[in-house]
C-alpha cells in the first residue's frame, strides 16, 4: 500500500485454535477414503489444497513424486483437495491439472503409494496431520493458507515454498525448509531428509507450533480485533 496509507492498516489474522490444531501425545489411526489405514509412526507425507491447482502447487508436488519415492520408498504421500475445478487459478485447458500432471510421471511412480482423498471432514484434518511427518505447501504469491497455520499448530515439520507469503511465517531450518517453488526435485529431497532425520523434523515442528503460539493464537487475535473496534 501507499506508505501515506500505511500507518492506517491494521494487519490481524483471524486466529487459529491452538488447542484444537495441536500436536496428539498418541496420535490416532485413521482410515482414508480408499480404504488405505494409516498409523502413527508411519513416513506420512501431506499435502493440502482447497482445489488441487498449479496456484497452490499441485505441479510441483506431483512431479516431485518420482524422485521422492526413490530417496524414500516407503512414503504414504497423502494429497487432499478437491481433484476437479480450481479454486484460485486458470481453470485447466485439457481436463484436470491433476491428471495433466500425473500422465507427465505415469510409469515413473507406484500410484499405491499415493493417496488422493478429496476433501476431509475437519474431523479428520487435524488427526491426519497429527500423523504427518513433513507436510508440504507450495503457494504463489497469494493469501496464505491456513491450512499451513494449522499444521505448523500440530507441530508439523513443514517444506514449503521460498515464497513471500511462506517466508512470512517461515524460517528456512529455524521452523521449516523453504524449497524453490519450480524445482521438484529439491522438493523431494528436503522432503526425504525430513523423514530420514526426525531429530531435525522434530525440533523444525516444535519451532512451527512456536511461532503459531506467539503470532496466530486465537485469543490474542481476537482481543487485537477488539482493540482495533475500540481504537477506532
Amino acid at each position: 500500500y501507499p506508505k501515506a496509507f500505511r500507518d492506517r492498516i491494521s494487519v490481524i489474522h483471524d486466529g487459529i485454535d491452538t488447542s484444537k490444531a495441536c500436536p496428539a501425545e498418541t496420535p490416532r489411526d485413521i482410515t482414508l477414503p480408499d480404504g488405505t489405514p494409516l498409523k502413527a509412526g508411519e513416513s506420512i507425507v501431506t499435502f493440502v489444497n482447497r482445489s488441487l491447482e498449479p496456484y497452490r502447487g499441485c505441479h510441483s508436488m506431483i512431479r516431485a513424486i518420482p524422485h521422492l519415492q526413490r530417496l524414500a520408498p516407503e512414503a504414504k504421500l497423502v494429497i487432499v483437495g478437491n481433484t476437479s475445478g480450481v479454486s484460485y487459478g486458470a481453470i485447466c485447458p485439457e481436463g484436470e491439472w491433476k491428471d495433466v500432471f500425473l500422465k507427465e510421471i505415469e510409469g515413473d511412480y507406484d500410484p499405491k503409494r499415493v493417496h488422493f482423498t478429496g476433501m476431509v471432514p475437519y474431523s479428520d484434518f487435524i488427526p491426519l496431520l497429527q500423523l504427518s511427518k513433513a507436510h508440504v505447501y507450495l503457494t504463489y504469491p497469494f493469501v496464505l493458507s491456513w491450512s499451513l497455520l494449522e499444521a505448523m499448530s500440530c507441530g508439523c515439520a513443514v517444506v514449503g515454498s521460498n515464497t513471500a507469503p511462506v517466508r512470512e511465517v517461515i524460517e528456512h531450518r529455524q521452523n521449516g525448509l523453504l524449497v524453490d517453488f519450480f524445482q521438484p526435485d529439491q522438493l523431494a529431497e528436503s522432503i526425504a531428509e525430513l523423514l530420514s532425520n526426525r531429530a531435525l523434523a522434530n525440533e523444525l515442528g516444535h519451532a512451527a507450533r512456536k511461532t503459531i503460539l506467539q503470532r496466530f493464537e486465537l485469543k490474542a487475535c481476537v482481543e487485537q480485533q477488539l482493540a482495533l473496534i475500540h481504537l477506532v
